[in-house]
């Protein structure tokens, strides 16, 4: 027999050579049903999720989707709900503990709190006046004049005015930022502003006049050539008068003010909350953060039951 002789009995023929079965040809693929291109239908996609008689501890291959049983959420599902019952939903600035006082109330309160920082410096007058040194003084045919070429008394007059003011100006501040908490901010800084400078104004003409009539009687009856003391009074600091009617306060009679608008513009700054007044915390919880967190895995049997059926 030749080699070109086919031979049905063999066995190891090739599916493309001549004379092999058809039954050992490839399959022709599915012919395509529907127009092709683009717009052709496609098939649906497998529904995600465990499917029928699987077990409920294999996963299901979407760590994001909701157990079964779940309640409707609108959000994305794997985040927490925003806490909405304090405020704290998207688009909805803190809400502090207390509530905004109206304008008016607002306004008047801080009136009442500068008039009454501005009162206080009477006693602040009287400290001055007590620690501040009176100055030697010789009675002269035109007045008086200093006992000494460069008296220091003078100076630690202004010194003391200011060290007491500053500190005076900072407790006026501390004292309005927590006693009324319900009118920081703006408001707040004015009425610690003008009442600071207020009790500036109160204390420095208060103290300079303890002991002033004696020392003007003394200047007018005394002989020339006595010696008495001149009762303290600023040098630094006091008040001009522009054209004659607009009085320009300069110098250390400023410094309560000075001191009460920085200590009220550092505590504004250090304050936590945007609306300087107490808010309330959100309740933050591990579940509440910015990354989805995948839902729990149901709880295994309990010892006894059922085991549920496997795939």
């Amino acid at each position: 027999m030749s080699a070109d002789t086919p031979e049905p009995d063999r066995t190891d023929r090739r599916p493309d050579e001549p004379g092999a079965p058809a039954a050992w040809a490839e399959p022709d693929p599915p012919a395509r049903v529907g127009p092709a291109g683009p717009y052709a239908a496609q098939e649906p996609a497998p529904p995600r999720g465990p499917a029928a008689g699987a077990s409920p501890y294999a996963p299901t291959g979407d760590p994001w989707q909701a157990p079964a049983g779940a309640p409707p959420h609108d959000g994305p599902v794997g985040y927490a709900p925003a806490n909405t019952d304090l405020g704290y939903a998207a688009g909805h600035p803190p809400v502090p503990v207390e509530p905004d006082l109206p304008r008016g109330r607002a306004v008047r309160l801080a009136l009442l709190a500068a008039l009454v920082a501005s009162v206080l410096g009477v006693p602040l007058g009287l400290l001055w006046a007590a620690l501040a040194p009176d100055t030697p003084v010789l009675k002269v045919a035109d007045g008086a004049i200093y006992a000494e070429p460069q008296p220091e008394q003078p100076v630690a007059a202004d010194g003391w005015f200011s060290l007491l003011g500053l500190g005076f100006g900072v407790l006026v501040a501390l004292a309005l930022w927590f006693l009324l908490r319900r009118v920081r901010g703006p408001v707040g800084l004015l009425a610690a502003v003008f009442g600071a400078f207020g009790a500036g104004l109160a204390a420095w003409q208060v103290g300079r006049r303890v002991g002033l009539a004696g020392y003007e009687r003394l200047l007018e009856s005394a002989p020339v050539g006595r010696a008495f003391d001149k009762p303290a009074d600023l040098r630094a600091g006091g008040i001009d008068w522009v054209l004659g009617v607009l009085p320009v306060p300069h110098g250390n009679l400023l410094l309560p003010a000075f001191g009460a608008a920085v200590a009220y513009t550092l505590l504004a700054g250090w304050s936590r909350w945007p609306s300087l007044r107490p808010e309330r915390e959100p309740d933050v919880s591990w579940g509440s953060a910015g990354t989805p967190a995948p839902p729990a895995a149901p709880e295994p049997p309990a010892p006894g039951a059922a085991a549920p059926p496997h795939g």
